[in-house]
């Protein structure tokens, strides 16, 4: 299992590029990405402002913050085994807030494509 798998599928991500004993680059095919866009909603923003004025976890946004990031790997993944990789090493996230009132969030992954020995 990777390092940040969620099933043991037999691909490989990490966020460093593996050295020593355990699993080896044999080749690198290149660089592949993922992005989601996830949107604000008015409960969501509602319920966020309550949170910042009495504190505490803004929950809503976690859980799409989440979804979002899910769906920006496996599309990354996705795009990995397209190129006939089994791992993708040196992993990125990015987070951007996107739109006239930063009403969006995009959530960028990166990473390059390898063959593992």
């Amino acid at each position: 299992m990777g390092w940040f798998s969620k099933a043991d599928d037999g691909f490989f991500l990490a966020t460093v590029v593996p050295d020593g004993d355990g699993a080896r680059v044999a080749k690198f095919l290149g660089l592949v990405n993922g992005e989601a866009i996830i949107g604000a909603n008015i409960f969501r923003d509602m319920f966020s402002a309550v949170r910042d004025v009495v504190g505490g976890r803004a929950g809503g946004y976690e859980r799409a913050l989440s979804g979002a990031r899910d769906a920006a790997l496996q599309e990354m993944i996705t795009a990995a085994k397209e190129v006939g990789a089994d791992g993708i090493v040196g992993i990125d996230f990015d987070y951007e807030v996107l739109g006239e009132t930063n009403g969006m969030m995009m959530v960028a992954v990166s990473g390059t494509a390898v063959k593992m020995a």
